[in-house]
């Protein structure tokens, strides 16, 4: 009995062992299955682990490449920096230097204009003194006119009167003292008007000369100028056939080509200072009754100065005048000398000669020599130029118009020539009207229409002829209305002495005992 009690309880203690050991079974399954579960979940861990660091060495080396970047980016920029620093340190060195310039500029505009304002003032002073009749260039021809003489002279300056317009003013024509002439009214407010107006003022009443035109008067109130009128008006004019009038003829063209030439002469040996008119254009050049040129419009003109390279100049920073007729090296430099009216004669020359504007005239003319056809360029109207005569002046135009001026000769070097080819185109015309000079050399403005004999005392008539006062008196008085040399009637009885061409006459005379 005992024996099989012990026997069940090993048995019990077996089925407890086993159940026990079933149980320790499953638990290590368990175990195994939740170790398994574990270590995948470790490996996943590490895997996220693994792939969290290599984003972190990517962005890493993200960073890395970036700081590079930066760091280049910032090295580029102190190094531009730098230049810039540099850049703005040349431009202070460079602004302060012009500054430092142009002060010196100002300082020597200053200086500049303090002595043309005293110039002016000058000038000023002496138009009043010559309108005064006190001054030592007064002249006997010089006269002076009130405000109200000119009113009634224009009928109160009526627009039928103008025969000029300009930036200085307007002209008008006028019946002043029993004499026509024509005014010149300067804009009251123009400080360079007023100046122009002293500076010809100055020039026309100290100087007389045939192809000069004549200053009769002034009128300080309304700083107007009074010039002898010129009938057939300005060589622009005549050259465009204005007003129907007919074209210039060969022989007359040469003849002013001459006469200019003889003007430029006389203004350039002014001593002790040479003249330069500096607006030498045909507007400025007026025509008489006889076609007789006179150079007029002095405003702009200047007297030359010995500079430190013993050249006679005048300088300037504002070069004036008319664009196509002025010096190309006064134009570039401001230095004004007697060979920049011999450019601008150059191209009155090719103007007579071809009729064409102004403006590239000179290529023109070279490229008609070039190509032997000079002849195609010569203005038809003027007649059939001879050829030799026309080769001439073209050379004598080409010669002045070098566009550097040491190679533009100097006026009287060609006189002789201008003066044979004057010669030569006045024995072509009729026997009446054949010479500027007679058989005796003697200027043939110099002869009375009438008489036929050197003036003594010339007198300008209603038709602007000028007559020996005695000759034309003798006319008149023995009951003649008409022009002696027109046969037209004349508008009054009048007369004018013209003591422009009596001094000239003199003169001449003087020279020629």
């Amino acid at each position: 009995m005992e024996l099989v009690s012990l026997i069940q309880k090993v048995e019990e203690s077996e089925n407890a062992l086993l159940r026990e050991l079933d149980l320790r079974e499953s638990q290590l399954d368990l175990l195994e299955e939740e170790n398994k579960k574990l270590q995948e979940a470790r490996d996943n861990a590490v895997k996220e682990v693994e792939e969290s660091e290599n984003i972190f060495l990517r962005e890493l080396n993200l960073r890395e490449s970036q700081l590079d970047l930066l760091q280049e980016e910032n090295k580029k920029l102190q190094k531009e920096r730098y230049n810039a620093v540099e850049e703005v340190e040349e431009s202070q060195i460079v602004l302060l230097k012009e500054l430092d310039l142009s002060k010196s500029r100002l300082d020597l505009l200053q200086e500049q204009n303090k002595k043309l304002q005293e110039e002016r003032d000058n000038a000023v002073n002496e138009v009043k003194e010559l309108c005064d009749g006190t001054g030592p260039g007064s002249y006997e021809a010089f006269s002076k006119f009130s405000m109200l003489e000119l009113q009634q002279a224009t009928e109160n300056f009526n627009n039928s009167h103008k025969i000029g317009e300009g930036g200085f003013g307007c002209v008008y024509k006028g019946f002043l003292r029993n004499t026509m002439v024509a005014i010149k009214m300067l804009h009251p407010e123009s400080l360079q008007g007023k100046s122009e107006f002293a500076q010809e003022v100055t020039i026309l009443s100290t100087m007389r000369h045939p192809n000069l035109v004549t200053l009769i008067g002034t009128c300080s109130e309304q700083s107007a100028l009074v010039y002898e009128y010129l009938p057939n008006g300005s060589l622009e004019d005549r050259l465009a056939c204005q007003g129907g009038t007919p074209p210039l003829t060969w022989q007359v063209r040469t003849r002013i080509i001459g006469e200019i030439c003889r003007a430029l002469l006389f203004l350039h040996s002014n001593n002790p200072n040479p003249i330069v008119h500096g607006d030498l254009n045909p507007a400025n050049i007026l025509l008489d009754a006889n076609l007789v040129s006179k150079l007029s419009d002095f405003g702009i003109s200047r007297l030359l100065i010995e500079s430190n390279t013993n050249t006679l100049v005048y300088r300037t920073e504002n070069p004036k005048g008319t664009f196509a007729y002025m010096d190309p090296e006064f134009l570039r430099s401001g230095q004004l000398t007697v060979k920049s009216d011999v450019y601008s004669f150059g191209i009155i020359v090719f103007r007579l000669l071809t009729g064409k504007p102004p403006l590239n005239i000179i290529p023109d003319v070279e490229n008609a020599v070039n190509d032997n056809c000079l002849h195609s360029i010569m203005d038809k109207s003027a007649g059939e130029w001879p050829f030799v005569q026309a080769k001439q002046l073209t050379n004598l135009g080409l010669r002045c118009t070098q566009m550097h001026k040491r190679k533009r000769p100097d006026l009287e070097s060609e006189w002789k020539l201008v003066e044979s080819l004057m010669m030569a185109a006045s024995l072509s015309v009729l026997p009446s009207f054949k010479s500027q000079l007679d058989d005796k050399g003697i200027p043939s403005y110099f002869m009375c229409p009438i008489f036929q004999e050197v003036m003594k005392d010339p007198n300008i008539a209603a038709d602007g002829y000028t007559y020996e006062a005695e000759a034309i008196k003798g006319w008149l008085d023995g009951g003649h209305e008409t022009s002696p040399m027109t046969n037209l009637p004349l508008d009054h009885l009048e007369l004018t002495p013209n003591r422009a061409l009596r001094s000239a006459i003199q003169e001449w005379l003087q020279q020629h005992p």
